[in-house]
């Protein structure tokens, strides 16, 4: 009869052979004769004597249906780094063998409070909400489901709450100082604050790599990208005077300025540097000038937010909280060098 919790401690004492000659038997590795392999591996039959993996793989359960919250401001025309997010989350959860349901939070049901269709209904296991949505709603939503639940590119105050998110910070001060030493000193920043945790974070790396070069920060070089009450994107304000580069909080806020400076009939980035982030725009595949940008690694976000979903609701062990996960620079052609003799750009 098969016990239970059959160790190769249990099968190497009944065989009278070392836990080493066991695992190489159970693994295929060589070191054993074959007939010492055959007598192992029916003796861990007749046992059920189970892997560490197939124990793992046993107690994890699937078929849990995920449901995927996306505020609708992050939606409109030109803002799709959401959508492939979310396709990225499709995909991951798939290979878990769980099911995604999606549901748009529009303006007016984050301001009144309503809960999600998903929720309402019970038709979900957990939750990931992709995006901060305004007015508290997470938090709401977060005390009403009282299950598990992860943030995928934002955070709350409630530091306890799963989170996964991009380096804002570092990367945004790898951008700076990407530019600063290539000579450029008078730099702007493209994104409204308080708009969203990430352009916050990035602003803030933005003025470390400028206090550790000594130089001050001008409030007239930190540049709106959009409303921050509703998200609708805004026109460019070019300042005056300009400075030789911006960092921008996503790549199309970097597109979006680098054809407004055009209009005014300046040039990237003969006249001023343009850098952008998330690599998501597709910089190298469009017309013009690619884009210099930090590569947020879409898809190592995703898995880490099923992940850890899936671990919850499998009530597995894990380490709860924040994750950040790193990007990377990459260096295309839309950034002057300033440097003496400097004969290329990026």
């Amino acid at each position: 009869m098969a016990q239970s919790h059959v160790k190769m401690a249990d099968i190497a004492r009944e065989l009278g052979v070392s836990t080493v000659a066991v695992s190489k038997a159970l693994s295929g590795q060589k070191g054993v004769s074959e007939e010492l392999r055959a007598r192992v591996q029916l003796l861990a039959e007749e046992l059920g004597y189970q892997s560490p993996s197939q124990r793992r793989a046993e107690r994890e359960k699937t078929g849990f249906n995920i449901g995927v919250l996306i505020p609708s401001r992050y939606l409109d025309d030109g803002e799709t780094f959401y959508w492939a997010l979310y396709r990225q989350i499709a995909a991951q959860a798939q290979q878990r063998g769980c099911f995604v349901l999606f549901e748009i939070i529009d303006e007016e049901a984050a301001r009144s409070g309503a809960m999600p269709r998903l929720l309402r209904e019970k038709r979900v296991d957990g939750l990931i909400i992709l995006g901060k949505p305004p007015f508290g709603y997470a938090r709401k939503v977060k005390d009403a489901w009282q299950q598990p639940l992860v943030y995928l590119d934002f955070y709350e105050t409630d530091v306890s709450a799963d989170s996964v998110i991009s380096n804002s910070f570092f990367g945004m001060y790898a951008m700076t100082r990407y530019l600063l030493e290539r000579g450029h000193r008078e730099i702007g920043f493209v994104g409204t604050l308080q708009a969203t945790d990430s352009i916050n974070d990035r602003y803030l790396g933005y003025c470390k790599a400028l206090m550790e070069s000594g130089i001050p920060l001008r409030g007239d070089w930190v540049v709106d990208d959009r409303d921050a009450e509703n998200g609708v994107r805004i026109d460019i304000r070019l300042p005056e005077p300009l400075p030789t580069a911006f960092v921008c909080n996503n790549d199309v806020a970097a597109r979006l300025l680098i054809d407004r400076l055009r209009s005014a009939g300046l040039r990237v980035p003969e006249d001023v540097s343009v850098t952008g982030f998330d690599d998501f725009e597709g910089a190298a595949a469009k017309e013009g000038v690619g884009l210099t940008t930090y590569s947020v690694n879409m898809p190592e976000m995703a898995a880490n937010a099923v992940k850890m979903l899936v671990r919850r609701l499998n009530s597995e062990p894990y380490h709860a909280g924040m994750r950040i996960t790193d990007g990377r620079l990459v260096e295309r052609d839309s950034v002057r060098d300033l440097r003496e003799g400097a004969e290329h750009h990026g």
